[in-house]
C-alpha cells in the first residue's frame, strides 16, 4: 500500500516524499495505490476521478470511490484470497487507519505486515530530490496573539487534568503544524505551508524537539527555544528515545491519527490515546489572528483585483490570448509584492472550460488550455502571508454566459449566500448547515462531489480541523472556514464561489431558551461577477446581499488598490460595482458583539 502522506501524515508532502506520486503518476493531493505482484490499482474520490484517469497509463486500474458499488481499497484488499499478506510502512499510516485495516484484514483471513524498509525508497534511490534543510524561524507575537509560554502551560493542564482518570505523563506530537502552533516556530519543509519537519515530546517539566540541528543555525532561533525550556535533539534521535522510554515511567498521550510508528516504537503498555487538545485549541483564532485574517485577505483580495483587471483588458479589450498557466503566473506576480507575503497556500487552480470541471485541476508550463471566451473561467487560490492564509476562489466568464452556465452559477451563488447569511444556536455542527449550500442546486436536480467548506490554519495549513461542513463538530467563535459550494458538469464547464468566515456571536430579536446564537463574518474581499448572475431566479434578499457584497468589496478594496498606485484595477472595481443589477433595501440588520 502506497498513501499519498508523509512521515507526519501530512496533506501536502514535500516532493522528496510523494512516494505515491512518483510511482503512478498521479499528481491529486489525495489517494492510496496499491501494487501487487500482477496489478496496479489507484483509488481516488470524486474530486480527482477525470485528473487521475488522465494521468495513469495503462499499467494502472482506476477506482472511482463514492460511484455506487466501487470499494475503497480497504473493502477491495479484504476481498483478496485468504492467506495473502499486505505490507505498508508505518509512519505512513495512522495508528487508527493501521488498527481498522489489521481487523478487516484479520476477518478476510489475511495479513497486514510492517517491512523494515520502504518499497518506493528503494526504488527511487539517487533520482529522489533532497530535504529541505533551510533554517527555522520565530513567528512573532504581533502575528500569532499568544506566546508560545501560554500554549505549554495549556498542554500542561489538559495533561494534569486527565490524570483524575488516566496516568499520563506526557504527550508526544506528531504533526506539523500542531508543532509550529504550539512554538510559535516556522519553517520551509512542505510545499505551501510554513511548517518544520520535527517531532515534539511535552512533559509535565520537560520539552524536547527532535529535529535536523541544521536547520537552527541561527543563534537568536536556539535562544528562543532555551528560553521556552525546550531542548533540542536531533530529528533521527526519536525512535530510540520512544523505544527507550528515556522520560522514565509513566505513558504518554497520542491522539488516533499519530503515525502507527510511533504506536509500535512506543508498545501498548506505554501510550493512551487522547482527542488532540491542540486541535481544538489552535483551531479558535483569537483576536490578532482574526485581525491579521482581514489584513491579509484585503491585500489578497487586492492581488485578486488586479489579476482580474488585467485579465479583462488583456483577453477581451486586447484580444490576446490567455492560458491558463500565464493567467496563474500573473495573479502569482500580484501576490508577491504584497506585505507579510511568503508563498502560494496552495497550488493555483486556473481553469477553463472542460478543465474547470476538475475541482482540484492545476495546470502546468507545458500542460495548460487557452482560456476559452465562450465558457467560465474558474480560479481558486491564495497566499500565505504571515498575519493570514487565505483561500478564495472565483469564476468569470469573459464572453457570453449561456442560460445553463447562468442558471448554475446563480445556484451555487443562492448556496453561498445561505450559508454566509445563516445564523445557528451555539452547538451546531457543520454537517447540520451544509445543506443550506446544496439547496438551491437540489432544486434542479444538482450537486457537487466535495466539501462546503473547511477549516484554515493561520500562516500554517490552508486546510485545518475539527471544523467544516462536513463533520459533527460545533461551530465555536473564532473557528475560520470556508464557503465553497460549486457546480461542475464533466466535459464542459465547472463554477465554484469560496469565500473564508470567521464564526461570531451575534444578536438576535429572540433568546429562546437562553440560547447563544452565532453567524458568519466574511473575510473575503473579492466581488462575484453579476454578469453570470440570473437575477430572476434571486430572492428580494438575495438581490440586495449581492448589492452589500460588491459595494463593501469595492469601499474596502479602492483604498488599497490606490495606494499600491494600480488605476486599472481601481477603474475596473468601480465599473464592476456599478454594473450590477438594481436592488432594494431589505433584511434585517446583523449587530455583532
Amino acid at each position: 500500500i502506497i498513501p499519498s502522506e508523509d512521515a507526519h501524515l501530512s496533506e501536502y508532502a514535500a516532493p522528496c516524499d510523494r512516494r505515491r506520486e512518483f510511482i503512478s503518476g498521479f499528481t491529486g493531493s489525495a489517494g492510496v495505490a496499491v501494487v501487487g505482484l500482477d496489478t496496479a490499482r489507484l483509488f481516488t474520490d470524486s474530486r480527482y476521478w477525470i485528473q487521475a484517469g488522465q494521468e495513469l497509463d495503462n499499467n494502472w486500474t482506476l477506482h472511482r470511490v463514492g460511484e455506487p458499488g466501487v470499494k475503497n481499497y480497504v473493502q477491495w484488499l479484504a476481498r483478496r484470497p485468504p492467506g495473502s499478506k499486505v505490507g505498508i510502512d508505518s509512519r505512513l499510516i495512522s495508528r487508527e487507519a493501521a488498527v481498522s485495516l489489521t481487523a478487516a484484514l484479520k476477518d478476510a483471513g489475511s495479513r497486514l505486515g510492517f517491512p523494515r524498509l520502504n518499497l518506493i525508497d528503494q526504488i527511487w534511490g539517487r533520482d529522489r530530490p533532497p530535504k529541505d534543510r533551510s533554517e527555522i524561524f520565530v513567528h512573532e507575537l504581533q502575528f500569532c496573539g499568544q506566546p508560545a509560554e501560554q500554549k505549554l502551560h495549556a498542554i500542561r493542564l489538559w495533561i494534569k487534568s486527565l490524570r483524575r482518570t488516566m496516568p499520563p505523563c506526557a504527550t508526544f506530537i506528531t504533526n506539523l503544524a500542531s508543532i509550529a502552533w504550539v512554538l510559535n516556530i516556522r519553517g520551509h519543509d512542505a510545499p505551501f505551508s510554513p511548517v518544520v519537519q520535527a517531532y515534539l515530546f511535552v512533559s509535565l517539566s520537560t520539552a524536547i524537539l527532535f529535529i535536523d540541528q541544521a536547520k537552527l543555525k541561527n543563534e537568536e532561533t536556539l535562544t528562543y527555544l532555551k528560553g521556552l525550556g525546550v531542548s533540542v535533539r536531533d530529528y533521527q534521535d526519536t525512535w530510540s528515545f520512544l523505544r527507550r522510554a528515556e522520560w522514565g515511567t509513566g505513558k504518554v498521550l497520542i491522539d488516533a491519527t499519530t503515525p502507527y510508528a510511533v504506536a509500535l516504537m512506543l508498545t501498548n503498555s506505554r501510550y493512551m490515546i487522547a482527542p488532540s487538545f491542540i486541535e481544538e485549541a489552535k483551531a479558535i483564532k483569537n483576536e490578532v489572528e482574526i485581525e491579521g485574517f482581514k489584513r491579509a485577505y484585503l491585500r489578497d483580495g487586492a492581488a485578486y483585483v488586479q489579476f482580474l483587471a488585467w485579465l479583462e483588458e488583456t483577453a477581451v479589450t486586447k484580444g490576446e490570448r490567455v492560458t491558463e498557466w500565464i493567467a496563474a503566473v500573473m495573479l502569482t506576480g500580484f501576490r508577491e509584492k504584497l506585505q507579510h507575503y511568503w508563498g502560494l497556500a496552495y497550488e493555483n487552480i486556473s481553469a477553463s472550460g472542460a478543465n474547470a470541471a476538475l475541482p482540484h485541476y492545476r495546470p502546468s508550463r507545458t500542460n495548460s488550455a487557452l482560456i476559452d471566451m465562450s465558457t467560465p473561467y474558474l480560479n481558486d487560490s491564495g497566499g500565505n502571508y504571515k498575519d493570514g492564509t487565505c483561500d478564495t476562489t472565483r469564476t468569470i466568464h469573459l464572453g457570453n454566459p449561456t442560460d445553463e452556465q447562468m442558471e448554475a452559477f446563480t445556484r451555487v451563488l443562492q448556496g453561498h449566500i445561505a450559508i454566509d447569511t445563516a445564523i445557528f444556536p451555539e452547538g451546531t455542527t457543520g454537517q447540520q448547515l451544509d445543506v443550506l449550500a446544496r439547496r438551491a442546486l437540489w432544486k434542479d436536480g444538482l450537486n457537487y462531489g466535495h466539501g462546503t467548506g473547511h477549516g484554515f490554519g493561520q500562516f500554517l495549513n490552508v486546510h485545518e480541523g475539527p471544523q467544516g461542513f462536513g463533520y459533527a463538530f460545533p461551530f465555536k467563535p473564532g473557528h475560520v472556514l470556508t464557503n465553497e459550494p460549486g457546480f461542475y458538469k464533466e466535459g464542459e464547464f465547472g463554477i465554484r464561489i469560496e469565500s473564508a468566515l470567521v464564526v461570531k456571536r451575534v444578536t438576535t430579536r429572540g433568546k429562546f431558551g437562553g440560547d447563544i446564537w452565532l453567524g458568519f463574518e466574511r473575510l473575503t474581499q473579492v466581488p462575484i461577477q453579476t454578469k453570470m448572475v440570473k437575477w430572476d431566479l434571486l430572492s428580494k434578499e438575495e438581490r440586495q446581499w449581492v448589492k452589500d457584497h460588491n459595494n463593501q468589496c469595492c469601499a474596502r478594496l479602492l483604498p488599497v488598490l490606490e495606494s499600491l498606485g494600480d488605476k486599472r484595477a481601481s477603474r475596473w472595481l468601480r465599473k464592476e460595482t456599478l454594473r450590477q443589477h438594481n436592488t432594494t433595501a431589505a433584511g434585517v440588520q446583523i449587530e455583532w458583539d
